[in-house]
């Protein structure tokens, strides 16, 4: 449905996207993650033609929308902002769209009934956005989208202004909807714990180029490069050696036991269902190797504390020199 092909965009001597493709099909959901400053928000106003690319170029449905104007991409946006009109109600920002395009009466009062109904705005509908609350204007912000009917819906960190108990809902509603109309969503987020719980594939970013494009499940099992490895999964793998001898293990893979590789505890850390335990895998004269162990339950260890760690085989990772 969606091919980005090769786009690319600096500023001055700075690239902030360099070379990104990916594709995104009908009615699929495609996360784009990475940290701070890796592109992904460029990416996505290049997709929306609020930025030009200076090289590639975007189709949507076989047709070249790379120079085109915002407005005749006809795609939907959702931003971390809300950018809701403060001087209208919530029935005017959800509808302004359709009204700029003229849709008839009829149809408009179809649609806004339609997804009032979904994301439970209809009590709320002649209310001001300063008096609802910041998931009620994520909601419009939502349903101002969904009206529109777009081809394309991109979100630009729509749920970053929402305390964690909030995003945690608003996760879980924004993928129901979105499976529910069965829309295709491009979903911009820096929260590894968003992209692995919403997305069909993630587009892992790491200095304006792909990293891994891949589904949730393997870029957490099979991640291709050390970066992945340790963005993906918290805490991250452990990186074991260097060089030809570079291996990751995770964290639940590693157990405590009476044989093995001899460790020094460093820190506990207890989360409740379990505990991340910081130890020091050096041996004797070398620098500190640190490597970290989930431990179900409540654990209790000392500073300094000596033990002995061991994992499968078939759990540790090797990764290309």
């Amino acid at each position: 449905m969606l091919k980005v092909d090769g786009i690319s965009r600096s500023y001055g001597e700075l690239t902030v996207v360099d070379k990104l493709s990916f594709t995104v099909n009908e009615g699929e959901f495609v996360a784009l993650l990475g940290p701070s400053g890796c592109g992904k928000s460029t990416s996505l106003k290049m997709i929306a033609g609020l930025e030009v690319p200076e090289a590639g170029s975007i189709e949507l449905d076989g047709r070249d929308i790379t120079r085109l104007s915002p407005g005749e991409r006809k795609l939907a946006m959702v931003f971390q902002s809300y950018a809701l009109f403060p001087h209208l109600k919530v029935e005017e920002n959800i509808l302004f769209g359709l009204q700029a395009r003229k849709v008839s009466k009829a149809e408009q009062k179809r649609r806004l009934d339609s997804v009032v109904e979904m994301v439970g705005l209809g009590d709320h509908l002649q209310k001001k956005p300063s008096q609802l609350s910041g998931g009620q204007c994520q909601r419009v912000a939502l349903a101002r989208a969904i009206v529109a009917q777009a081809k394309l819906c991109l979100m630009d960190e729509p749920l970053s202004n929402l305390d964690a108990k909030l995003r945690n809902e608003m996760r879980t509603e924004i993928r129901a909807l979105q499976q529910r109309l069965g829309m295709s969503v491009i979903y911009v987020t820096h929260d590894q714990v968003e992209a692995m719980s919403m997305a069909d594939r993630i587009v892992l970013m790491n200095n304006g180029k792909v990293e891994q494009i891949d589904v949730p499940e393997a870029l957490y099992s099979k991640p291709k490069t050390i970066f992945t490895a340790q963005f993906i999964g918290s805490p991250p793998m452990n990186i074991i050696g260097s060089g030809a001898d570079c291996r990751g293990i995770r964290p639940e893979h590693i157990e405590i036991s009476e044989q093995g590789m001899p460790a020094s505890v460093v820190s506990c850390d207890y989360h409740g269902a379990d505990t991340i335990v910081l130890a020091d895998v050096s041996e004797q004269g070398e620098a500190q190797k640190l490597i970290k162990i989930r431990y179900p339950g409540h654990a209790v260890f000392t500073p300094l504390q000596r033990l002995a760690v061991r994992w499968a085989p078939e759990n540790e990772h090797q990764f290309p020199i």
